[in-house]
Protein backbone atom coordinates (compact mmCIF):
# COMPACT_ATOMS: atom_id res chain seq x y z
CA UNK A 1 0.00 0.00 0.00
CA UNK A 2 2.93 2.35 0.49
CA UNK A 3 3.20 2.96 -3.25
CA UNK A 4 -0.53 3.67 -3.73
CA UNK A 5 -1.28 7.35 -3.26
CA UNK A 6 -4.29 8.27 -1.11
CA UNK A 7 -6.51 10.41 -3.38
CA UNK A 8 -9.39 10.86 -0.93
CA UNK A 9 -8.74 14.62 -0.83
CA UNK A 10 -9.43 14.92 -4.58
CA UNK A 11 -12.83 16.52 -5.23
CA UNK A 12 -13.81 14.11 -7.98
CA UNK A 13 -13.09 11.14 -5.67
CA UNK A 14 -15.39 12.32 -2.88
CA UNK A 15 -18.81 10.79 -2.21
CA UNK A 16 -21.91 12.67 -3.38
CA UNK A 17 -24.53 12.61 -0.59
CA UNK A 18 -27.35 13.06 -3.11
CA UNK A 19 -26.71 9.62 -4.61
CA UNK A 20 -26.03 7.55 -1.51
CA UNK A 21 -29.09 5.41 -2.28
CA UNK A 22 -29.02 5.66 -6.06
CA UNK A 23 -29.08 1.87 -6.35
CA UNK A 24 -32.55 1.82 -4.74
CA UNK A 25 -34.06 4.50 -6.99
CA UNK A 26 -36.44 3.99 -9.89
CA UNK A 27 -35.21 4.55 -13.43
CA UNK A 28 -36.89 7.96 -13.64
CA UNK A 29 -35.51 9.03 -10.26
CA UNK A 30 -31.97 8.14 -11.39
CA UNK A 31 -32.37 10.03 -14.65
CA UNK A 32 -33.83 13.10 -12.90
CA UNK A 33 -30.98 13.12 -10.38
CA UNK A 34 -28.41 12.92 -13.19
CA UNK A 35 -30.13 15.80 -14.95
CA UNK A 36 -30.11 17.91 -11.79
CA UNK A 37 -26.40 17.30 -11.28
CA UNK A 38 -25.59 18.01 -14.94
CA UNK A 39 -27.32 21.38 -14.54
CA UNK A 40 -24.59 22.41 -12.07
CA UNK A 41 -21.83 22.00 -14.67
CA UNK A 42 -22.76 25.27 -16.41
CA UNK A 43 -22.05 27.28 -13.24
CA UNK A 44 -18.75 25.52 -12.61
CA UNK A 45 -17.58 26.27 -16.16
CA UNK A 46 -18.78 29.88 -15.92
CA UNK A 47 -16.63 30.47 -12.83
CA UNK A 48 -13.57 29.37 -14.80
CA UNK A 49 -14.15 31.80 -17.69
CA UNK A 50 -11.14 34.05 -16.85
CA UNK A 51 -8.75 31.10 -17.15
CA UNK A 52 -10.56 29.68 -20.21
CA UNK A 53 -10.17 33.12 -21.81
CA UNK A 54 -6.42 33.11 -21.19
CA UNK A 55 -6.19 29.62 -22.67
CA UNK A 56 -8.15 30.59 -25.80
CA UNK A 57 -5.91 33.61 -26.34
CA UNK A 58 -2.79 31.43 -26.04
CA UNK A 59 -4.19 28.98 -28.59
CA UNK A 60 -5.18 31.77 -30.97
CA UNK A 61 -1.73 33.37 -30.80
CA UNK A 62 -0.12 29.97 -31.28
CA UNK A 63 -2.14 29.40 -34.47
CA UNK A 64 -1.34 32.86 -35.84
CA UNK A 65 2.36 32.26 -35.21
CA UNK A 66 2.36 28.95 -37.06
CA UNK A 67 2.16 26.67 -34.03
CA UNK A 68 -0.23 23.84 -33.23
CA UNK A 69 -2.48 22.73 -30.37
CA UNK A 70 -1.88 19.37 -28.76
CA UNK A 71 -4.09 17.77 -26.11
CA UNK A 72 -2.79 15.13 -23.75
CA UNK A 73 -4.97 12.99 -21.49
CA UNK A 74 -5.95 9.50 -20.39
CA UNK A 75 -9.28 7.67 -20.44
CA UNK A 76 -12.28 9.96 -20.93
CA UNK A 77 -10.09 13.07 -20.85
CA UNK A 78 -7.85 11.72 -23.60
CA UNK A 79 -10.78 10.63 -25.74
CA UNK A 80 -12.41 14.06 -25.47
CA UNK A 81 -9.17 15.71 -26.56
CA UNK A 82 -8.98 13.44 -29.60
CA UNK A 83 -12.67 14.11 -30.31
CA UNK A 84 -12.27 17.88 -30.25
CA UNK A 85 -9.20 17.64 -32.47
CA UNK A 86 -11.02 15.46 -35.01
CA UNK A 87 -13.88 17.95 -35.26
CA UNK A 88 -11.71 20.95 -36.18
CA UNK A 89 -10.75 20.10 -39.81
CA UNK A 90 -14.29 19.62 -41.21
CA UNK A 91 -15.72 22.49 -39.17
CA UNK A 92 -13.07 25.09 -39.92
CA UNK A 93 -11.13 23.77 -42.96
CA UNK A 94 -7.88 23.56 -41.03
CA UNK A 95 -5.04 21.13 -41.64
CA UNK A 96 -5.61 17.90 -39.67
CA UNK A 97 -2.21 18.45 -38.06
CA UNK A 98 -3.24 21.77 -36.49
CA UNK A 99 -5.02 20.15 -33.54
CA UNK A 100 -4.17 16.65 -32.34
CA UNK A 101 -4.81 14.62 -29.21
CA UNK A 102 -2.41 12.27 -27.41
CA UNK A 103 -4.06 9.57 -25.30
CA UNK A 104 -2.38 7.22 -22.86
CA UNK A 105 -2.34 3.78 -24.46
CA UNK A 106 -2.49 5.13 -28.01
CA UNK A 107 -5.12 4.37 -30.66
CA UNK A 108 -6.27 1.21 -28.88
CA UNK A 109 -7.32 3.33 -25.88
CA UNK A 110 -9.88 5.16 -28.01
CA UNK A 111 -11.92 1.97 -28.31
CA UNK A 112 -11.20 0.14 -25.08
CA UNK A 113 -9.73 0.87 -21.66
CA UNK A 114 -5.95 0.74 -21.28
CA UNK A 115 -6.02 2.09 -17.76
CA UNK A 116 -2.48 1.26 -16.60
CA UNK A 117 -0.99 3.33 -19.43
CA UNK A 118 -1.68 6.54 -17.52
CA UNK A 119 0.47 5.66 -14.50
CA UNK A 120 3.83 6.53 -16.04
CA UNK A 121 4.96 10.14 -16.58
CA UNK A 122 7.68 8.93 -18.92
CA UNK A 123 4.94 7.74 -21.32
CA UNK A 124 3.63 11.30 -21.59
CA UNK A 125 7.11 12.59 -22.38
CA UNK A 126 7.66 9.75 -24.84
CA UNK A 127 4.44 10.47 -26.75
CA UNK A 128 5.21 14.19 -26.95
CA UNK A 129 8.60 13.37 -28.47
CA UNK A 130 7.21 10.60 -30.68
CA UNK A 131 4.59 12.87 -32.23
CA UNK A 132 6.96 15.79 -32.70
CA UNK A 133 5.88 18.38 -30.13
CA UNK A 134 7.66 21.66 -30.93
CA UNK A 135 8.51 24.71 -28.86
CA UNK A 136 6.14 26.75 -31.06
CA UNK A 137 3.18 24.53 -30.07
CA UNK A 138 0.86 24.68 -27.07
CA UNK A 139 0.18 21.54 -25.03
CA UNK A 140 -3.07 21.29 -23.06
CA UNK A 141 -3.15 18.63 -20.38
CA UNK A 142 -6.55 17.29 -19.34
CA UNK A 143 -6.83 15.42 -16.04
CA UNK A 144 -10.18 15.94 -14.36
CA UNK A 145 -8.96 14.19 -11.20
CA UNK A 146 -5.79 16.24 -11.48
CA UNK A 147 -3.11 13.66 -10.77
CA UNK A 148 -2.64 11.62 -13.97
CA UNK A 149 1.13 10.96 -14.23
CA UNK A 150 0.99 10.56 -18.03
CA UNK A 151 -0.40 14.08 -18.37
CA UNK A 152 2.04 15.69 -15.96
CA UNK A 153 4.95 13.95 -17.65
CA UNK A 154 3.88 15.45 -20.96
CA UNK A 155 3.44 18.92 -19.48
CA UNK A 156 6.85 18.82 -17.80
CA UNK A 157 8.48 17.86 -21.09
CA UNK A 158 6.57 20.61 -22.94
CA UNK A 159 7.77 23.20 -20.45
CA UNK A 160 11.33 21.96 -20.79
CA UNK A 161 11.37 22.65 -24.56
CA UNK A 162 9.66 26.05 -24.26
CA UNK A 163 6.05 25.21 -25.13
CA UNK A 164 3.15 27.19 -23.79
CA UNK A 165 1.11 24.92 -21.51
CA UNK A 166 -2.48 24.73 -20.29
CA UNK A 167 -3.87 22.35 -17.68
CA UNK A 168 -7.53 21.57 -17.03
CA UNK A 169 -8.76 19.84 -13.91
CA UNK A 170 -12.00 19.40 -11.98
CA UNK A 171 -10.43 19.41 -8.54
CA UNK A 172 -8.83 22.09 -6.38
CA UNK A 173 -5.54 23.16 -7.94
CA UNK A 174 -3.92 23.71 -4.55
CA UNK A 175 -4.10 19.95 -4.00
CA UNK A 176 -2.02 19.38 -7.13
CA UNK A 177 1.56 19.75 -8.26
CA UNK A 178 0.66 21.21 -11.63
CA UNK A 179 3.16 23.01 -13.84
CA UNK A 180 1.41 25.06 -16.55
CA UNK A 181 1.09 28.62 -17.79
CA UNK A 182 -2.67 28.52 -17.29
CA UNK A 183 -4.57 26.21 -14.95
CA UNK A 184 -8.30 25.87 -15.64
CA UNK A 185 -10.07 24.70 -12.49
CA UNK A 186 -13.68 23.61 -13.14
CA UNK A 187 -15.09 22.43 -9.83
CA UNK A 188 -17.93 20.14 -10.87
CA UNK A 189 -17.98 18.43 -7.47
CA UNK A 190 -18.34 14.76 -6.51
CA UNK A 191 -19.83 12.53 -9.17
CA UNK A 192 -23.09 10.65 -8.64
CA UNK A 193 -21.11 7.45 -9.07
CA UNK A 194 -18.06 8.10 -6.93
CA UNK A 195 -14.99 8.80 -9.08
CA UNK A 196 -16.79 8.33 -12.42
CA UNK A 197 -15.43 11.41 -14.16
CA UNK A 198 -16.99 10.40 -17.48
CA UNK A 199 -20.08 12.11 -16.05
CA UNK A 200 -20.06 15.76 -14.91
CA UNK A 201 -16.32 16.21 -15.31
CA UNK A 202 -16.48 14.79 -18.83
CA UNK A 203 -19.34 17.13 -19.71
CA UNK A 204 -17.36 20.09 -18.40
CA UNK A 205 -14.31 19.01 -20.38
CA UNK A 206 -16.26 18.90 -23.65
CA UNK A 207 -17.65 22.37 -22.94
CA UNK A 208 -14.24 23.87 -22.17
CA UNK A 209 -12.53 22.36 -25.21
CA UNK A 210 -15.36 23.62 -27.43
CA UNK A 211 -14.93 27.11 -25.96
CA UNK A 212 -11.19 27.20 -26.50
CA UNK A 213 -10.95 25.92 -30.07
CA UNK A 214 -14.12 27.62 -31.31
CA UNK A 215 -13.05 30.99 -29.88
CA UNK A 216 -9.57 30.64 -31.38
CA UNK A 217 -11.08 29.81 -34.76
CA UNK A 218 -13.50 32.76 -34.63
CA UNK A 219 -10.58 35.08 -33.87
CA UNK A 220 -8.71 33.51 -36.79
CA UNK A 221 -11.36 34.49 -39.35
CA UNK A 222 -13.13 31.14 -39.60
CA UNK A 223 -16.53 32.68 -38.81
CA UNK A 224 -18.38 35.68 -40.24
CA UNK A 225 -21.25 36.92 -38.09
CA UNK A 226 -22.35 33.60 -36.68
CA UNK A 227 -21.93 31.72 -39.95
CA UNK A 228 -19.50 28.81 -40.33
CA UNK A 229 -17.92 30.29 -43.45
CA UNK A 230 -14.83 28.10 -43.59
CA UNK A 231 -16.25 24.61 -43.25
CA UNK A 232 -15.34 21.81 -45.65
CA UNK A 233 -18.28 21.08 -47.97
CA UNK A 234 -17.45 17.38 -48.15
CA UNK A 235 -20.89 15.80 -47.93
CA UNK A 236 -24.48 16.56 -48.93
CA UNK A 237 -25.35 18.24 -45.63
CA UNK A 238 -22.31 20.52 -45.77
CA UNK A 239 -22.85 21.35 -49.44
CA UNK A 240 -26.39 22.40 -48.55
CA UNK A 241 -25.10 24.48 -45.63
CA UNK A 242 -22.47 26.15 -47.80
CA UNK A 243 -25.05 26.86 -50.49
CA UNK A 244 -27.40 28.48 -47.98
CA UNK A 245 -24.64 30.57 -46.40
CA UNK A 246 -23.51 31.95 -49.77
CA UNK A 247 -27.10 32.61 -50.77
CA UNK A 248 -27.96 34.44 -47.55
CA UNK A 249 -24.77 36.48 -47.17
CA UNK A 250 -24.35 37.41 -50.83
CA UNK A 251 -28.06 37.98 -51.41
CA UNK A 252 -28.34 35.56 -54.32
CA UNK A 253 -30.72 32.71 -55.08
CA UNK A 254 -30.13 29.23 -53.72
CA UNK A 255 -29.32 28.08 -57.25
CA UNK A 256 -26.70 30.81 -57.62
CA UNK A 257 -25.32 29.98 -54.17
CA UNK A 258 -24.85 26.39 -55.25
CA UNK A 259 -23.22 27.52 -58.50
CA UNK A 260 -20.77 29.83 -56.70
CA UNK A 261 -19.88 27.13 -54.16
CA UNK A 262 -18.78 24.85 -56.99
CA UNK A 263 -17.03 27.65 -58.86
CA UNK A 264 -15.07 28.16 -55.64
CA UNK A 265 -14.09 24.48 -55.49
CA UNK A 266 -16.47 24.08 -52.52
CA UNK A 267 -14.62 26.76 -50.48
CA UNK A 268 -17.42 28.69 -48.79
CA UNK A 269 -15.43 31.84 -48.01
CA UNK A 270 -14.31 32.29 -51.59
CA UNK A 271 -17.82 31.54 -52.83
CA UNK A 272 -19.27 34.30 -50.62
CA UNK A 273 -16.76 36.91 -51.77
CA UNK A 274 -17.13 35.90 -55.43
CA UNK A 275 -20.92 36.13 -55.29
CA UNK A 276 -21.05 39.35 -53.28
CA UNK A 277 -18.37 41.27 -55.19
CA UNK A 278 -18.87 39.65 -58.60
CA UNK A 279 -15.23 38.63 -58.95
CA UNK A 280 -13.29 35.53 -59.95
CA UNK A 281 -12.18 32.74 -57.68
CA UNK A 282 -8.52 33.75 -58.02
CA UNK A 283 -9.29 37.38 -57.10
CA UNK A 284 -11.46 36.35 -54.14
CA UNK A 285 -8.77 34.02 -52.85
CA UNK A 286 -6.11 36.75 -53.14
CA UNK A 287 -8.26 39.32 -51.31
CA UNK A 288 -9.01 36.89 -48.50
CA UNK A 289 -5.30 36.17 -48.10
CA UNK A 290 -4.56 39.92 -48.03
CA UNK A 291 -7.09 40.30 -45.19
CA UNK A 292 -5.57 37.47 -43.11
CA UNK A 293 -8.45 35.09 -43.79
CA UNK A 294 -11.25 37.46 -42.73
CA UNK A 295 -14.05 38.31 -45.18
CA UNK A 296 -15.66 41.29 -43.44
CA UNK A 297 -13.86 43.55 -45.93
CA UNK A 298 -16.25 42.32 -48.65
CA UNK A 299 -19.20 43.80 -46.75
CA UNK A 300 -17.60 47.12 -45.83
CA UNK A 301 -19.75 49.17 -48.20
CA UNK A 302 -22.89 47.50 -46.80
CA UNK A 303 -21.94 48.63 -43.29
CA UNK A 304 -21.03 52.26 -44.08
Amino acid sequence: MDDVKDRSNILTEKKNPKSEKIDTMSTEEIIRLMNEEDATVHKAVREAIPEITKAADIVHETFRNGGRLRYIGAGTSGRLGVLDASECPPTFSVDPDLVKGFIAGGYKALREAVESAEDYPENGKKDCKKYGLKSSDVLMGIATGGTTPYVHGGLDYAKSIGCKTIFMTCTHKEHLDANADVIIEVLTGPELITGSTRMKAGTATKMVLNMITTTAMIKWGKVYGNYMVDHMAINEKLVDRGTRIISELAGVSREKGYEYLHKANKHVKEGIVMAHLGISYEKAKKLIEEHDGFIRFAFKDDQD
